[in-house]
């Protein structure tokens, strides 16, 4: 028997948000600030054209503004932080944003996202097609939308796409549950080879927290601990 593959992972278009708070270039800095104030978001993406993203605008990149606002800095910081120092003296998105913005694809799995967020210290990243235009954003607190997928719903997915396509003759004998997140398979079944393999795909399913796989042989004297 040929043994089924993982079920289908949940991409970032998935859980994205797609209605999207944006500026352009020209937008200028109290604009700028203002709409972060305004819909609570810590960074905007820069758009283009027809929604091409060219940049992302971030507090941190507004925040130079007000470090700055009281002295000047002398010659040496202005070498060390030529980055910040520009961006101080700067009241548009063009000359405030970080480019080229760090973006990604609508059908990148969220272990992807969260990979990337990961590696470049971000909150929230644009989601774009191949053309580079945008079509969400998707932020950390997205990629943790499936932990909230309900107890049943996830032992229901084990029990179709695991239990009953790896033990089709003795799938009846097996008892999914989940609880928190965590779920437990019991029982006995005809193929004990295929018990490690139960387990990984039980652990692929998103929003699964951790799997206590407890199945056993057919013919085993007793299920165990």
């Amino acid at each position: 028997m040929t043994a089924p593959a993982a079920p289908a992972p949940y991409t970032v278009a998935d859980v994205m948000t797609t209605e999207v708070v944006a500026v352009t270039p020209e937008t200028g800095f109290k604009d700028i600030a203002a709409a972060m104030g305004r819909w609570k978001v810590t960074a905007l993406p820069v758009l283009e054209g027809e929604g091409r993203v060219v940049g992302v605008v971030s507090e941190a990149d507004l925040l130079p503004k007000e470090e700055f606002h009281e002295h000047a800095p002398g010659l040496i910081e202005q070498m060390r932080r030529l980055g910040d120092t520009a961006k101080a003296g700067s009241t548009r998105a063009e000359n405030l944003m970080t480019t080229p913005a760090v973006t990604i694809r609508p059908d990148a799995t969220l272990p992807q996202a969260a990979r990337l967020m990961a590696g470049r210290h971000l909150k929230r990243l644009p989601v774009v097609d191949a053309d580079g235009t945008l079509r969400g954003i998707v932020s950390r607190a997205d990629l943790l939308k499936v932990f909230l997928r309900a107890d049943e719903d996830l032992a229901e997915e084990i029990r179709e796409s695991v239990v009953a396509r790896l033990f089709p003759l003795s799938h009846e004998a097996v008892a999914v549950t989940v609880d928190h997140g965590v779920a437990t398979l019991t029982g006995r079944v005809r193929d004990p080879g295929l018990v490690p393999l139960a387990e990984h795909l039980a652990r692929s399913v998103e929003g699964v927290v951790d799997v206590r796989c407890r199945l056993r042989a057919a013919d085993a004297p007793g299920d165990g601990p």
